[in-house]
């Protein structure tokens, strides 16, 4: 039940998004998906195999971003309808709420460890999107050039 809840919140999380984002409304539901299953991977390394948060936000959002350039070649929509929502649950939000707060309160120790934390899981976070859209390119690149040297020989 637990990974049942995880997902449709997600999802709809994303979509919501999707809204406010003002993104085309037949992409609503497939960039909530994407984004819900970008945070699944994040809650399967995270809770199911105990990876600490920062690696898990790393694979997250790598397997986020490669779902993202996936859609968008189904779909034929640019790859930042699928990537901007579904990045969003993966955002340190209430962590760095936290940090905020023991900065109010005067817990600089609390607040300067919380807030480095936030600051490697966002760094994660933007590494894991672009490596996958290094990868994605050098899918596409690789194999325009194969058609190019298949058609070269042929």
């Amino acid at each position: 039940m637990f990974w049942l809840l995880n997902f449709i919140f997600s999802c709809i999380a994303s979509l919501f998004f999707c809204v406010i984002f003002d993104a085309p409304k037949r992409m609503y539901i497939w960039a909530g998906l994407v984004g819900a299953c970008g945070w699944m991977v994040y809650i399967v390394l995270f809770r199911g195999l105990e990876l600490h948060t920062i690696y898990a936000s790393f694979f997250g959002s790598l397997a986020l971003g490669l779902l993202s350039h996936v859609m968008a070649r189904f779909k034929k929509e640019p790859v930042i309808i699928f990537m901007v929502p579904g990045i969003i649950p993966l955002v340190p939000g209430g962590l760095a709420f936290d940090a905020t707060k023991s900065l109010v309160i005067l817990q600089f120790g609390n607040a300067v460890k919380t807030m480095l934390e936030v600051t490697l899981i966002a760094g994660a976070i933007a590494a894991g999107l672009l490596f996958s859209d290094q990868i994605a390119r050098l899918v596409i690149t690789g194999k325009s050039t194969f058609l190019k040297k298949r058609n070269l020989n042929n």
